[in-house]
């Protein structure tokens, strides 16, 4: 009798510390639009409090992305941007879940709850327990690896949620107010700057000098400030992930085929150079002497022989 009493007790355990733990999240949950109605937002502080944020270097340099798709570029808010745009529009819940791990595959749901409107996105997905590596399949086995992957994969998602809870006019002001900060407190010349860029994505994703300049069509040394925030959008999304840099460039692109014009200038007057001092390099074409030339060189000798 006893042990049929713990059997039953054992499977009606997890059931009531599932309603514990959602009478929990209930009573939270509550709690949070009772104080989002108590105080609720000042949208004239919220939006210079946005605008504030995106006057911090440190931000815009990492609150865009971009991808190419169709043969255009996608442009857009980083999941970092619209991290700070929640934040300081107030009263919002947004968050990652882990709902369910399966085996080889995790459940996920990325959500954004306005608390005062209780507006509410949310974007149920699943993310396999593999990632690609060097040309091959990787099964992720590391309770981190699966963690980190989920995070990776749910980032996107939030960042969708967020965007549909902002206002679109706010997030408009906060993108051209971090591109007014990229512009006015860039630090250093313009050539230093791009040459950092160069070799960071040489060290960081193998991305070469002659593979950029292939794909922006001239040289480096063109390059003015809005290829130099391109390149950043670039980089941006090649770290978050939402690109590959085979979306972005050709591995097999060569600088020979790239030169600007005033290369090709700069060329040709070399071997224009060239060319005639190799012909002044060239020796006379010899002249036979007259007989008259013949004696009176036989009499300078002469005379010269005399003297000596």
């Amino acid at each position: 009798m006893n042990q049929l009493t713990e059997q039953f007790n054992q499977q009606q355990q997890p059931s009531v510390l599932g309603q514990v733990s959602a009478s929990r999240e209930m009573e939270e949950v509550k709690g949070a639009i009772f104080l989002a109605k108590q105080f609720p937002r000042n949208v004239f502080q919220s939006e210079q409090r946005i605008l504030d944020s995106c006057k911090r270097p440190a931000l815009a340099q990492v609150a865009m992305y971009q991808y190419p798709r169709g043969g255009t570029k996608v442009t857009g808010p980083s999941i970092r941007l619209a991290e700070v745009l929640a934040q300081n529009w107030g009263n919002i819940s947004f968050g990652v879940k882990e709902l369910e791990q399966r085996p080889g595959e995790s459940v996920a749901m990325a959500y954004a709850w306005d608390l005062e409107t209780n507006v509410r996105q949310e974007k149920v997905f699943t993310v396999p327990h593999s990632m690609k590596a060097k040309g091959s399949i990787k099964k992720l086995d590391d309770p981190r690896d699966i963690y980190e992957k989920v995070a990776n994969d749910g980032s996107r998602r939030l960042r969708a949620c967020i965007l549909g809870i902002i206002p679109g006019d706010i997030v408009d002001k906060a993108i051209a107010a971090c591109e007014d900060t990229l512009r006015g407190n860039s630090k250093g010349p313009l050539k230093d700057r791009v040459a950092s860029a160069l070799k960071t994505f040489k060290e960081q994703h193998r991305v070469t000098q002659e593979m950029i300049e292939d794909k922006f069509g001239y040289n480096a040394d063109s390059f003015t400030e809005y290829d130099y925030l391109e390149l950043i959008k670039i980089f941006n999304s090649l770290k978050d992930g939402m690109s590959k840099v085979e979306d972005w460039f050709d591995k097999g692109a060569s600088k020979k085929n790239k030169q600007s014009d005033l290369a090709k200038s700069f060329e040709s007057e070399n071997k224009e150079t060239a060319a005639s001092e190799k012909e002044e390099a060239k020796p006379e074409k010899e002249v036979k002497p007259s007989a008259e030339d013949t004696a009176m060189d036989f009499d300078q000798g002469e005379l010269s022989f005399e003297q000596s």
